[in-house]
């Protein structure tokens, strides 16, 4: 049977260049990756684009890239497992471009690691920067921004955690976080028109991935119904949508983008007698 190969990358924009006109967007994690395809996306659609990220020089590049196609994007150093930064950042952002109507928590990182060696300060940082970082950031734009003009749209990119994590348990336990995280807030701040919504990518070809071992990334190809892996444009896709007034009633869903691999395969090697 023949399988789709991988698209090329820089799929184009499937949606109208005036989408998002007058939205502003903050995309964590933006200097690279999903978060890099993602914050193009929104700009391409009209979004005024803020990124942060811990390296300057990422940041930098991916500003000269969209202000090069016409697009408005701002960008300063924002580590968000630290609540001044977060806070500073957010006011910049206010103070920059007026308001904030989209929040896509795109920034996290891990590398696998199996739970029985795994040192507590491992579990600890993962947490710490998935979950308590990922809700910072939120609770500082809801405060700041989206509970005082009565709006707003949050995405969260959390990881194909359908049938657990193996492998990387710390990851998995603060993406399970994120996920009932959002599910909460959805509720909790609907009477503020607040939408939140998340995003659980598979196995997307990024540089992210190529710390990864290759036979990880060769298994997670094998083991998804599509016989490929995702691009970050498709997530960033998934994202817009989410964004978009087409999905103004969607609220408290994860929607999975991975092929079908958290359906069907299995990544996560098992000796065939125990």
């Amino acid at each position: 049977m023949a399988f789709p190969s991988v698209p090329a990358s820089a799929l184009p924009s499937p949606f109208r260049r005036d989408l998002l006109t007058g939205q502003v967007a903050i995309v964590t994690g933006g200097g690279t990756g999903i978060g890099r395809a993602i914050a193009h996306e929104l700009a391409l659609c009209g979004a005024q684009v803020a990124i942060c990220g811990r390296r300057p020089e990422p940041l930098a590049a991916v500003a000269a890239e969209i202000q090069a196609a016409s697009g408005v994007c701002i960008h300063k150093t924002c580590d968000i497992r630290e609540p001044e930064q977060v806070a500073a950042f957010v006011s910049f952002v206010k103070a920059e471009l007026g308001r904030i109507d989209i929040l896509v928590n795109n920034a996290g990182g891990q590398k696998p690691f199996p739970a029985s060696h795994m040192p507590l300060v491992n579990f600890e940082k993962v947490i710490k920067n998935n979950l308590i970082g990922t809700f910072s950031f939120t609770q500082t734009v809801a405060q700041q921004a989206m509970i005082p003009q009565q709006s707003g749209t949050i995405i969260n990119i959390i990881a194909m955690i359908y049938r657990g994590f193996p492998g990387m348990s710390h990851t998995g336990a603060a993406r399970a976080g994120v996920d009932n995280l959002t599910k909460s807030l959805a509720v909790e701040w609907s009477p503020h028109r607040i939408r939140c919504n998340a995003v659980a990518p598979g196995i997307i070809r990024t540089t992210g991935t190529d710390r990864y071992p290759e036979e990880l990334v060769i298994a997670a190809r094998r083991s998804t119904p599509w016989k490929r892996l995702g691009v970050a444009e498709e997530v960033a896709h998934l994202v817009t949508f989410l964004a978009s007034p087409a999905a103004d009633f969607i609220t408290g869903s994860t929607y999975y983008i991975d092929g079908g691999a958290s359906l069907w395969g299995d990544m996560f090697p098992l000796p065939d007698e125990l």
